[in-house]
């Protein structure tokens, strides 16, 4: 039946950088779908808090952690592993950006949005590959579902260089770990365009306008968007597709 088709309930769920933006949106609709999520953030009091707030539609529990560094990363997989047997979904969402004009543009810059935006996705996908191999099943494999960004697709207008060749790199990390994991894992990336989220506030501020006029569904993401695509991957209905990037952007690529 349909319903079965993209159901998620029961489901074990990580959702990283989930205490706010993009992975909120994605770690509420797991919630709301009746699967047992596990966000994390750096900052504990903020997870927490945003955990409690989640349990009231399902269950949401906190582990913050952080993943700028491999000594994070095993950490959080080895705390997930002290609470579940199992992982059937991993969302790899926590990210970092910075802007500075080309000729200011600091080495400090790489360093943390690449830790963030692509080492940790390699360290806690590789870390959690046991948790993740328990949670697979014949025609239900476990998923790796990578947040990476239309930034990565094309040339972004701001100057945000660091950040547009790490989701770029995000995207390729896609498919060389879906060839690898096959059958018995997926790994698939999303690329978000404009949502409302704090890394977006900014550039909302001063062109949310603009960004409209320019995408063809004439509208910002909201939340159900991100949702949506996440279920789809994780879902029964999405147990064939692995390496893909899934563009969710109004259209905006095509433009």
């Amino acid at each position: 039946m349909v319903q079965d088709l993209f159901s998620v309930r029961d489901k074990v769920v990580c959702v990283t950088g989930g205490s706010r933006g993009i992975g909120l949106m994605i770690a509420r609709g797991f919630v709301e779908g009746g699967a047992r999520v596990y966000i994390s953030s750096r900052k504990a009091d903020v997870c927490n808090q945003v955990a409690t707030e989640l349990s009231k539609s399902g269950t949401c529990i906190a582990l913050p952690a952080d993943l700028s560094t491999q000594a994070g990363n095993d950490g959080l997989a080895a705390a997930l592993a002290d609470r579940e047997s199992e992982l059937h979904v991993l969302v790899n969402n926590a990210g970092a950006n910075w802007g500075a004009p080309l000729a200011e543009y600091p080495d400090d810059a790489w360093d943390k949005v690449l830790a963030l935006n692509v080492k940790a996705i390699f360290h806690l996908t590789r870390a959690c590959l046991p948790l993740l191999e328990k949670g697979s099943a014949q025609r239900d494999p476990a998923r790796v579902i990578n947040i990476g960004s239309i930034d990565g697709l094309q040339a972004p207008l701001l100057d945000t260089y660091a950040y547009s060749s790490s989701k770029a790199a995000v995207h390729h990390l896609t498919r060389h770990l879906a060839s690898k994991l096959a059958p018995s894992i997926t790994v698939n990336a999303v690329a978000p365009g404009p949502f409302e989220s704090k890394m977006m506030a900014a550039t909302l501020d001063n062109f949310r306008d603009g960004i409209i006029a320019s995408c063809p569904m004439g509208r910002i993401g909201e939340p159900e968007d991100m949702a949506g695509v996440a279920i789809y991957l994780a879902s029964r209905a999405g147990a064939y597709v692995t390496g893909t990037v899934i563009p969710v952007d109004g259209g905006i690529l095509v433009r």
